[in-house]
């Protein structure tokens, strides 16, 4: 796939539901009693593989139009042994969060997925759901494929994260929800709060707590039935693919856009607050609430005017998976963009970290890379362009490339664009209809 120099990018565009929001509302809708309705959810091949393993253990869930779903749920401790081995695709969410799901119950589950999945390790995972009981069987480094059986009675713990992770620490409480007693998770950094602020609604009791030590403690209640909720879930637009064309309009002068509905979870909203610091000319209008989320609307324009910063390092948990594009948008600006806490990019679909640096080099950008680093001298307009982009069957690599390639003077091509399914199917259509040439 190529992607040119565009003309500014204008019009009004609808975002795909939020993919995270999208795996929980299935998983809990299979685990609750009652029916679950939801809406905009994002039928990306991830969302859809998750909805299949749910179904493969039991639970009725049901497509009744365009992102609009119904669950209806096993009860907690209800999930049946599947018969065959789970297909994850490219999703590392939904399968660390099922392992947790799965280890949570006296059942036997295989799961296997891409080979992009199949070399992430789930080591972070098992540790602690071994300690909860749960027995693996897995390739060297926990690796995909991978075999988890839930112990009769689970234990409950008191975990410290080694490393931030929202998948990590959604696991544990998902195993946790089978649990006698309290299961705890504490983090020293905040992250993503979706399973928390979902689990909520569906009438679990989550308790926050702060720590002398500025670390937070997440308590869950177990043995405690989910309640489908009475009203609709309505799954926010998902910012990470906000993200895309957002970028696209901040590096093309002239460009105006409009984003209706966007998930403002103020633990992802990291890309939004450093572009902002840089000069971008975004503005979060008609702020609401729904479904316990906050959203807005985006209205974004493309003023030329970028530069370079520090980002702050407390900020990277809230948009881990925006730096690739992040780093588009730094090569674009005024100046040196530093920036630093970046480990986890090393362990994604790709190595985001080295990924984003070879593809920018190949552009023409100058930049340094360290073990957890990357440092990126722009000089005020797009680099030259004109590579061919390996993606490592990444979608967020292969995303940026072609935003960056909207604003560069020699087109950029990738070498495969099929994972951009797993998690913005209609990415190139909604590009080209904003004015963007991608073909």
């Amino acid at each position: 796939m190529k992607s040119s120099k565009s003309h500014p990018l204008k019009g009004t565009a609808n975002i795909p539901g939020d993919k995270s929001i999208s795996h929980r509302a299935l998983m809990f809708g299979g685990l609750a009693v009652g029916r679950a309705e939801i809406t905009g959810l994002l039928e990306g091949e991830d969302v859809l593989n998750t909805a299949a393993a749910m179904r493969a253990m039991g639970a009725e869930i049901n497509r009744l139009g365009d992102g609009h779903w119904e669950c209806h749920g096993v009860g907690l401790g209800g999930l049946k042994e599947p018969e065959t081995a789970l297909e994850m695709g490219n999703s590392g969410t939904s399968t660390r969060l099922l392992i947790g799901l799965v280890a949570g119950h006296a059942i036997t589950a295989t799961f296997t997925g891409d080979a992009s999945l199949s070399k992430r390790p789930m080591g972070r995972v098992i540790k602690p759901l071994e300690m909860m009981g749960a027995t693996f069987k897995a390739r060297d480094g926990g690796k995909l494929p991978l075999t988890v059986t839930g112990p009769k009675d689970v234990l409950n713990i008191e975990y410290r994260l080694p490393v931030a992770s929202a998948q990590v620490k959604s696991a544990v409480m998902l195993a946790g929800l089978n649990a006698r007693g309290r299961t705890t998770v504490i983090e020293d950094k905040p992250t993503r709060d979706y399973t928390e602020n979902m689990l909520r609604h569906f009438g679990i009791d989550v308790a926050v707590e702060d720590l002398n030590d500025g670390a937070q403690a997440i308590h869950v209640k177990g043995h405690t039935d989910l309640i489908a909720p009475k009203e609709k879930i309505i799954v926010p637009a998902d910012p990470s693919s906000a993200a895309f064309p957002v970028v696209a309009a901040v590096i093309n002068e002239g460009s105006e856009i409009i984003l209706p509905g966007i998930g403002m979870n103020p633990r992802r909203t990291g890309l939004y607050e450093t572009l902002t610091d840089m000069g971008a000319d975004i503005r979060f209008e008609n702020k609401r609430i729904e479904a316990g989320e906050p959203i807005a609307d985006l209205h974004v324009k493309g003023t030329g005017a970028l530069k370079g910063i520090d980002v702050p390092e407390s900020r990277v948990p809230s948009m881990i998976d925006e730096f690739p594009v992040l780093a588009v948008a730094a090569a674009c600006a005024n100046g040196t963009t530093r920036m630093t806490g970046l480990a986890e990019l090393r362990v994604k679909e790709s190595d985001r970290l080295l990924m984003t640096a070879k593809g920018l080099e190949a552009c023409g950008v100058k930049l340094e890379m360290g073990e957890d680093s990357l440092t990126i001298h722009g000089n005020s307009k797009p680099p030259q362009g004109g590579a061919k982009i390996e993606t490592a069957l990444d979608h967020r690599i292969a995303m940026s490339f072609l935003v960056l390639g909207t604003a560069t003077e020699e087109p950029i091509s990738i070498d495969d664009a099929t994972p951009i399914q797993t998690s913005f199917p209609d990415f190139v259509q909604l590009m080209n209809d904003l004015g963007a040439q991608i073909s």
